[in-house]
């Protein structure tokens, strides 16, 4: 970079400053200046990184490290967009009528402003304006744009990334889109057509917002709690069976809300559905966004459910559930064999795919994203249901017609598409917990269903490669190893297609991922997060099983052979 290209950086960082409403961004990027003309070459990389372009609005909203400056989230950033999307929201009404809008928000950092600052917009811009009482789960959210025939909802939050992030969600519904659509996450070609109308050079001050104008629903414990309502909403999930009600007494359940805004939600749709025996995870379970006792707050990452199975061994409990920090996704930990063990996304969703199924209307629908197993596919087909693939994402699964019930191998499922057009951590807890309950009852156990799935379906063992990268330019060229030097070989077995789904098929619309399968069934999927800096690789197998006293064996062969796959696709992505 030029001298001339450094003052016009400096330059750009000093108007950003001299406009930011935020007194903490401004003052730190104020700092990073005085640091540059100091001589410090950290602070101007620093800057140069903030000011490399703008944060992208895509299906996934926005989600970046808090902070000053365009590539961050910030203020200026939620404020620029709040506008963008209230001048789509404008010409989509072209005055037929008056768009409303729900915001949602969690308990990171500055969630709470941002909510506000886009209450403001949208009050300002004539909207009717629903905003949430206080940090509330996601689903409420996505529940509350059905419940109140909006036209749009906005949720702020991170949902599971590292405690300096945070994010901007958007559905849509009402006049936007179709039934199959309302309440669901923001798709191709509304991403673009939003992302046109953010003007990222406006300046603040001619943004209009309002101070007031907006209507705060009632918070939880007040009449017409909308928390409340969302848990009577959902609590027909589960049905009313005989002698269900002291099963479900005599269910212990551990619950975390890791560090997030589920806690208070999961405990009481568990309590309302007849769970009377559940233990909170104390030291998670108050939000608290720097997420002090994990890691990385995503149930999935290793040693962040720690706590949780600790207290299970003391309370001597039958199920963990362990929700992500804005409650959307839902993880569970089971008994086996004696042991403790968390279980894999995918077997949270056979379970919850067998179960829902059985009482689902005729021609209601199973769905999964393409990187989960292929034995939903299995369960719906013995149980006389169409079953159907999408893209990674709940704005795809959402979307499936006449769906009945999706997932996603990411902790995802969606129980109840009429009410929550999204996956559901909440109301997902309370079906397993209930089936759970059940098993139990009946001197079963989850366990011992998903050995009997087993036997029925054959054994699938997945597995997951997930590679973390701080130079972000590494990852589309590894994607491009994938597509011209894919491997020959997979466990021994030879590669018999490499599917390059950036080209799309008769199915799928194009998406940036590559399908590997050999001769043997082995199936592997590459794909880039889609939030978070990571390549993520997707690993299958099925080893037919004859009856229930050869699932053991089988799922040994199949795990060794999986594993043995993982390590080559490691060696695979690190050579040179």
């Amino acid at each position: 970079m030029n001298h001339t290209q450094k003052i016009q950086l400096l330059d750009a960082a000093g108007k950003w400053a001299a406009q930011d409403p935020d007194q903490e961004t401004q003052a730190e990027l104020q700092r990073l200046i005085e640091r540059v003309t100091e001589g410090d070459a950290q602070a101007f990389d620093d800057i140069a990184d903030r000011f490399s372009g703008v944060l992208e609005f895509g299906t996934a909203g926005l989600r970046a490290e808090l902070g000053a400056g365009p590539m961050r989230m910030n203020r200026v950033v939620v404020m620029r967009t709040a506008a963008g999307i209230a001048r789509f929201l404008a010409e989509k009404a072209a005055g037929q009528y008056i768009p409303k809008v729900v915001i949602g928000f969690d308990a990171r950092f500055n969630s709470d402003v941002f909510a506000e600052d886009s209450a403001g917009i949208f009050a300002a811009a004539g909207f009717e304006v629903l905003l949430m009482p206080s940090p509330l789960p996601t689903p409420v959210l996505a529940w509350a744009v059905r419940e109140f025939s909006a036209e749009a909802g906005v949720m702020v939050t991170a949902s599971h990334n590292p405690p300096r992030d945070n994010g901007y969600k958007v559905y849509v519904g009402g006049h936007i889109t179709d039934d199959s659509g309302r309440g669901a996450q923001i798709v191709s070609p509304i991403d673009a057509e939003i992302a046109a109308l953010i003007d990222h050079q406006q300046p603040v001050a001619q943004i209009q917002r309002a101070t007031e104008g907006w209507d705060v629903l009632p918070a939880p414990g007040a009449p017409g709690d909308i928390e409340a309502a969302y848990l009577a909403a959902i609590t027909p999930v589960i049905p009313e069976a005989q002698g269900q009600e002291a099963a479900r007494k005599n269910l212990r359940v551990v619950v975390s809300a890791m560090h997030g805004v589920g806690g208070h939600t999961m405990k009481q749709a568990l309590l309302n559905a007849g769970f009377s025996d559940v233990h909170m995870v104390a030291e998670q379970e108050q939000p608290d966004p720097l997420f002090p006792t994990v890691k990385f707050p995503n149930p999935e990452e290793p040693g962040a459910i720690d706590l949780s199975l600790a207290l299970a061994r003391t309370v001597d409990a039958d199920l963990v559930i362990a929700n992500d920090p804005d409650a959307d996704r839902c993880a569970a930990a089971i008994l086996d064999g004696g042991t403790w063990r968390m279980l894999r996304g995918d077997e949270v969703g056979w379970l919850l795919g067998d179960q829902i199924s059985k009482n689902l209307p005729e021609g209601k629908k199973l769905a999964n994203s393409i990187v989960s197993s292929r034995m939903l596919a299995a369960i719906a087909k013995d149980a006389g249901r169409e079953h159907e693939e999408t893209l990674t994402g709940f704005k795809w699964i959402s979307r499936v017609e006449d769906l009945g019930f999706g997932y996603e191998e990411a902790l995802g499922y969606c129980v109840a598409p009429d009410l929550v057009r999204d996956k559901d951590g909440i109301s997902a807890g309370i079906v397993l917990a209930d089936l759970a309950a059940q098993l139990k009852a009946e001197s079963g156990s989850l366990a011992h269903r998903l050995d009997e799935l087993a036997a029925k379906h054959g054994v699938h063992v997945t597995d997951q490669l997930s590679l973390r990268f701080t130079d972000l330019a590494q990852i589309p060229v590894l994607m491009d190893k994938f597509r011209h030097q894919a491997p020959e070989t997979l466990g021994g077995s030879e590669v018999s297609e490499v599917t390059d789904l950036s080209v799309g098929t008769e199915k799928l619309p194009a998406t940036n991922a590559i399908i590997l399968h050999t001769f043997s069934g082995v199936r592997v999927i590459v794909r880039p997060s889609g939030t978070e800096p990571k390549l993520k690789c997707y690993l299958e197998t099925i080893e037919p099983v004859d009856g229930l006293e050869g699932v053991r064996a089988a799922r040994t062969r199949a795990t060794e052979q999986v594993q043995a796959i993982k390590k080559e696709l490691a060696a695979y992505l690190n050579a040179n």
